[in-house]
């Protein structure tokens, strides 16, 4: 097991987004939270990396808790998210983007390694390479922004909402980079309302409603369950 979050909840002042959450991710999987907008999803990434501070339960990272550790000591641990919205800088180079992400990375060879592995995988950004972040169109800074959060090596990648405003084409681009980055080692936490690709691409889920989870399984079986089929694939 790489993440444990048990008995997990966490909100915003006397609001509780999270009820007692219990998730775990296996390395090397995909795992896939689903639910509607204010389910907890994006809530349940943001109590993983620090950014909010979980009320009760624990969230445990190859056996080490994380909890009251400061945002940047998680990413340290190996652990790095991509935020909804992106979040990119948009008046930096996407060079210069690329880079921050590897602000915490000391070993300049191992740097120039990781800037490779992601010109590899987006071969438009290495186009672009001199370009301003802001300037770039929304799927090409969906893709800065997986980049950025790769050049830190993490371990484990949370992923919020990847797909959000993007044509179809680009969903499937993007898709298939998430694919490709599991594939050579990084575990993936994905949150995403797109439910039918997150269910293609991962191999298993959890079903968030209103901060609990109301369903968990193996993919294949939680996207043919006749509830996720009418409330998140627009199937009766």
């Amino acid at each position: 097991m790489m993440l444990e979050l048990k008995g997990l909840s966490s909100g915003y002042g006397a609001i509780e987004a999270l009820k007692s959450i219990d998730v775990r991710i296996d390395k090397g999987e995909i795992v896939t939270l689903i639910g509607a907008n204010g389910a907890g999803k994006s809530t349940t990434l943001r109590s993983i990396t620090g950014l909010v501070t979980p009320s009760a339960g624990e969230v445990i990272f190859e056996g080490r808790t994380l909890n009251g550790r400061p945002t940047h000591e998680i990413t340290a641990l190996g652990i790095s998210m991509v935020p909804e919205g992106r979040a990119i800088f948009a008046n930096l180079t996407v060079l210069e983007n690329l880079e921050m992400g590897a602000y915490l990375q000391k070993d300049r060879t191992q740097n120039a390694a990781s800037l490779e592995r992601v010109f590899t995988l987006f071969p438009r950004l290495k186009e672009r390479r001199k370009q301003a972040g802001g300037t770039l169109s929304g799927g090409e800074q969906q893709m800065l922004a997986i980049g950025r959060a790769m050049m830190a090596r993490p371990r484990l990648l949370l992923l919020d909402e990847p797909s959000l405003g993007l044509a179809p084409l680009l969903v499937q681009a993007i898709f298939g980079a998430i694919d490709a980055i599991n594939k050579e080692g990084t575990t993936i936490l994905l949150v995403e309302q797109n439910a039918n690709a997150a269910l293609r691409h991962s191999h298993r889920a959890y079903v968030l409603e209103t901060g609990s989870i109301v369903m968990e399984g193996p993919s294949e079986r939680v996207a043919a369950d006749p509830r996720v089929k009418e409330a998140y694939l627009g199937e009766k």
